[in-house]
């Protein structure tokens, strides 16, 4: 399992940014899925995400400084997927920082270091499209 992370600053207080923040817009903003489906329970919200071929149900669940989200189920090609999207104070504005943990699901030695790759591509996408949309 690898773990990757991406952040930007934004010119916009935590409780604007937390506003903007919902899980459609996180998986929208990652860029790789189209939100197929959303359903809230007693534990947080389950998307339905879908590319051509994959569909995945991601599990949020509010945390005290943003959201985090595991993928359940089928993942496509990775093993494991869990992310945690953190809003935090800064200057005059705040700070979002995205983590994920990844792995992948194929036999080859370097397998979680391709998804780890392609996964901090999507976080970087997503915390760029989050900080425009609050900006």
């Amino acid at each position: 399992m690898r773990e990757v992370e991406a952040s930007e600053f934004v010119l916009a207080r935590p409780p604007a940014v937390h506003r903007a923040l919902s899980p459609a817009a996180i998986v929208a903003a990652e860029g790789t899925f189209d939100v197929a489906g959303s359903r809230e329970d007693g534990d947080g919200t389950a998307i339905v995400a879908s590319a051509p071929g994959v569909t995945v149900l991601l599990r949020f669940e509010e945390r005290e400084t943003g959201l985090a989200y595991t993928a359940e189920g089928e993942v496509g090609p990775f093993d494991h997927l869990e992310t945690a999207v953190e809003v935090d104070p800064e200057r005059n504005g705040s700070r979002i920082t995205m983590r994920s943990t990844v792995s992948l699901n194929l036999p080859l030695p370097f397998a979680d270091r391709i998804a780890a790759w392609k996964r901090r591509g999507e976080l970087r996408r997503a915390v760029a499209e989050l900080a425009d949309s609050v900006a």
